[in-house]
């Protein structure tokens, strides 16, 4: 689903950068020219020169910051930045940029609902709840307002409030698809989740479905805490938000996520294990939950941008550390597969059949273990930064390997290279 927050701030930017000032003090004579600095800030603006222009603006309202013009453009400025730095995924730079908007204009609805969409995305939920409740207050119709703070609500365990806000959301937009998806999501959970039992751990918020034996639930919070350990240890990254945990008899697994048959869990925001018939933790399944739990440190890392493939196989190194059939080695299989194609690997693999999908993880995990054991932990946790601040997975994995002069091409070339070597026991 895509959350990428198209606002009618835009439109009203380009109508302030044409209508504020007259293009003619768009020449100025002097860089002490309030005005010459604020046309040639909004023309820095429209050109995409976004910092530029922002410079010049701020330097034209610190000359005369009781002028409604220079202050209001000002505003305006960091708005479009910041909704460009949103769609960058630079959500850090964009939640400042916000935050420079509201200091200016501390109860302007649309400038709160900006900052609580940007503090959204950082997965600061009391910070986004409070300015997006500030915006709703005065602008109760707004439609972003509404699909944010249901978001927030939802990742916050209010599924009963999200579903409320999407309806009046699809009511006053009935062409919203995003409405129409999240709330099937939140109705399918609740019809399961709405008599399960609760538990807590440090990092954790867990539900369980009736029946589930409360020790074995426990245990699995138990795992879980020793995996967000060693997780945050080797990736040097610990979330801040907690993390909901759901565990299922198989046919509620089923009916909530909608996954393939040979899933074992899931991570879309919330861990969902298909465990309830289970009474205590096996080898195989401690495997599984540090799989899952990976998952949640690489979207917080890379802010949902990873591709899958390095995704499922910075995962399965986790899980196969705890859990590892002998038939499952770092190299077997990746011969299989000539060329190793990792561009058709960035995307789904739950449109794969139980041996193409067991062929893709494997093959992900070789290039995971082979960059780990080449080159480290920390180079994989710089990639994921890089994504995390809008890079490209060629960006990411060039900034990355600068100091070797590989490619992403180059890197899985020197992959399969390694396991041929490997295959022909050299």
């Amino acid at each position: 689903m895509s959350r990428q927050f198209l606002s009618e701030l835009t439109i009203l930017l380009s109508i302030l950068l044409c209508l504020a000032t007259p293009i003619s003090a768009a020449q100025p004579s002097s860089d002490s020219d309030p005005l010459a600095q604020s046309g040639r800030g909004r023309e820095l603006l429209l050109r995409g020169e976004y910092e530029k222009g922002l410079e010049q603006l701020d330097r034209a309202y610190r000359l005369f910051p009781l002028n409604p013009t220079f202050k209001r453009t000002l505003a305006e400025g960091y708005a479009a930045y910041g909704q460009h730095l949103l769609k960058l995924k630079r959500y850090e730079q964009a939640d400042e940029t916000f935050s420079k908007a509201v200091e200016l204009y501390p109860d302007d609805p649309a400038y709160a609902g900006l900052r609580g969409i940007g503090s959204y995305y950082l997965k600061k939920y009391d910070v986004a709840r409070y300015e997006l409740e500030r915006s709703r207050q005065q602008q109760p119709g707004s439609i972003d307002v509404l699909f944010y703070l249901g978001m927030v609500l939802y990742e916050t365990d209010n599924r009963p409030q999200a579903v409320e806000l999407w309806e009046q959301g699809l009511t006053l937009s009935s062409g919203r698809k995003e409405f129409r998806e999240m709330l099937e999501k939140a109705r399918r959970e609740m019809a399961v989740e709405n008599g399960m039992d609760r538990g807590h751990s440090s990092r954790f918020d867990l539900t369980y479905d009736p029946g589930v034996n409360t020790t074995f639930a426990l245990a699995v919070l138990d795992v879980l805490e020793a995996a967000a350990s060693r997780v945050g240890a080797e990736l040097g990254h610990f979330p801040q938000a907690r993390v909901p945990v759901a565990i299922y008899k198989r046919d509620d697994y089923k009916a909530v996520t909608a996954s393939p048959d040979w899933s074992g869990g899931v991570y879309d925001g919330t861990i969902r294990l298909p465990f309830g018939a289970f009474q205590e933790v096996t080898p195989q399944m401690r495997g599984v939950l540090f799989h899952e739990y990976a998952h949640v440190v690489v979207f917080d890392l890379a802010r949902g941008t990873c591709p899958l493939w390095l995704n499922e196989g910075i995962a399965e190194m986790f899980g196969r550390a705890q859990y590892s059939p002998a038939a499952m080695k770092p190299g077997q299989g990746a011969g299989r597969v000539v060329p190793a194609d990792f561009r058709k690997l960035e995307g789904s693999f739950s449109g794969l059949s139980t041996a193409e999908a067991s062929l893709a993880y494997q093959q992900s995990y070789s290039l995971v273990n082979y960059i780990v054991t080449t080159y480290g932990w920390h180079r994989i946790s710089e990639m994921l930064t890089a994504l995390g601040n809008g890079a490209g997975i060629d960006e990411a994995v060039n900034g990355t390997f600068r100091d070797y002069g590989l490619s992403y091409d180059g890197l899985v070339r020197e992959w399969q290279e390694s396991m041929e070597r490997s295959v022909a026991g050299k």
